[in-house]
């Protein structure tokens, strides 16, 4: 098949998605399929074009058999404004469309989100070059920001809420993260038998349990720490007020340093209450390079997941994964009987308890604190969870399957008990 993959983000972005959808675009080629990327010059860290991508509107290059198109974007530097993401989300909506519709026809297009803009994208290359397009959808939008409180405009969320009706309609297959999601879909109206479920994934060559001693703790100093980490981005759904919180209860213990990696629209204010309460057990850092991921989850003993009351019924953070391929314990501040909850209990990998409840969460740090060998079975359940179950291979097989459903529909069969005899006159 030739597959025109339009996503707003791809490596070298460190996006979650755009990671992601490398993945997937590289297990297709292997398979011998023919890829073609349309996605966005790097800026998600630190959210600003650099300016070796500043210099023209679209960049092309060849990589790993695949041809990619990175178009200019407008990167506005405050990830807290709304006004912002939307300019941004419409800049690159206007170009890649742009730089799309010159492309030779492919047999399917997949567009993942957010942001919901690349499914309307999608659906104008569909129609222009008569080829159906797979919605994937990594996040439900504008059902998150409403729910984070970051858009309270009902003129907006209309127009969004339709938007999305929109899309979900022209899609010929619709790709879901979870069964949480699958369910939300479901209830919006959009028919099952629409709609398939594929979890994402890491890539478990890459990341990999390391050696606590290692490239990245000497740097940092965390060779005689125990380490708390939160890696990933620290948005609004994020409840890192929760996690300083824990911070707060255990800074007596000069051993716990908390680790917070990332940035986003609520660092500025996780790093400001810090400051106000005075604690100096906790580090911020920026986003860190690829290659040093797999060291950065090394230094850590135990990885958080604070997420908002509400904010896990539907979905996985994709950080679960590489926590788990890095065989590390989680702890995680979820719904009960959430995907996430379910599929930590399911991989015997770590220890959940109620959101924004910064005591239990410090109780549950003290307890893998003081128990190592908890911390070792936990870390070793996940990673031969995540071996058995979340492959890019397999994950990849899936995608293919639903694309190939979207460009060969099941022809309609229709019962012989439901023809109709006709009478022909005399």
């Amino acid at each position: 098949m030739r597959i025109l993959l339009l996503s707003t983000y791809f490596r070298p972005d460190i996006a979650s998605t755009g990671v992601i959808m490398t993945k997937l675009a590289e297990e297709f080629v292997a398979k011998g399929h023919e890829v073609t990327v349309v996605t966005s010059v790097p800026h998600y860290d630190p959210n600003r074009v650099r300016p070796e991508w500043s210099k023209k509107l679209v960049y092309r290059e060849r990589r790993e058999g695949m041809t990619i198109y990175r178009v200019r974007v407008w990167a506005g530097h405050d990830k807290s404004s709304v006004a912002g993401r939307i300019l941004g989300y419409a800049s690159f909506s206007l170009l890649s469309a742009l730089r799309a519709a010159t492309l030779p026809k492919h047999d399917v297009i997949l567009a993942p989100s957010p942001p919901l803009s690349n499914g309307v994208v999608a659906d104008f290359i569909s129609r222009l070059r008569g080829a159906p397009f797979v919605y994937n959808v990594q996040d439900i939008w504008p059902d998150v920001a409403a729910r984070a409180g970051v858009l309270k405009n009902g003129r907006a969320m209309k127009c969004l809420k339709a938007m999305e009706r929109y899309v979900y309609q022209r899609a010929a297959k619709i790709s879901v993260i979870s069964e949480g999601f699958k369910r939300n879909l479901s209830a919006k109206g959009v028919p099952d038998g629409k709609i398939s479920v594929i979890p994402n994934f890491i890539d478990t060559d890459f990341v990999t349990p390391q050696p606590k001693q290692n490239s990245f703790s000497r740097k940092h100093a965390l060779e005689n720490k125990f380490v708390v980490l939160f890696a990933g981005n620290m948005g609004f759904s994020q409840a890192l007020e929760n996690a300083l919180g824990a911070a707060k209860l255990l800074e007596a213990n000069e051993e716990i340093k908390f680790l917070m990696v990332g940035n986003g629209a609520a660092k500025n204010a996780a790093e400001s209450y810090c400051e106000s309460a005075g604690l100096r057990n906790v580090e911020f850092l920026p986003f860190q390079v690829h290659e040093d991921v797999p060291a950065m989850y090394g230094a850590a003993d135990v990885c958080l997941i604070p997420l908002k009351r509400g904010f896990s019924a539907e979905s996985v953070p994709c950080k679960l994964f590489t926590i788990m391929a890095a065989g590390k314990p989680a702890i995680a501040a979820v719904d009960r009987y959430s995907d996430t909850w379910e599929l930590i209990r399911d991989a015997e990998c770590g220890i959940c308890v109620k959101p924004e409840n910064p005591r239990a969460l410090a109780e549950t740090i003290n307890r893998y604190y003081l128990d190592p060998s908890a911390r070792c079975e936990a870390g070793r359940n996940a990673r031969h969870y995540i071996e058995r179950h979340f492959r890019p291979s397999t994950i990849a097989q899936s995608y293919l399957d639903v694309l190939r459903a979207a460009v060969t529909p099941p022809a309609i069969r229709v019962e012989p008990s439901r023809l109709v005899r006709q009478e022909i006159p005399d």
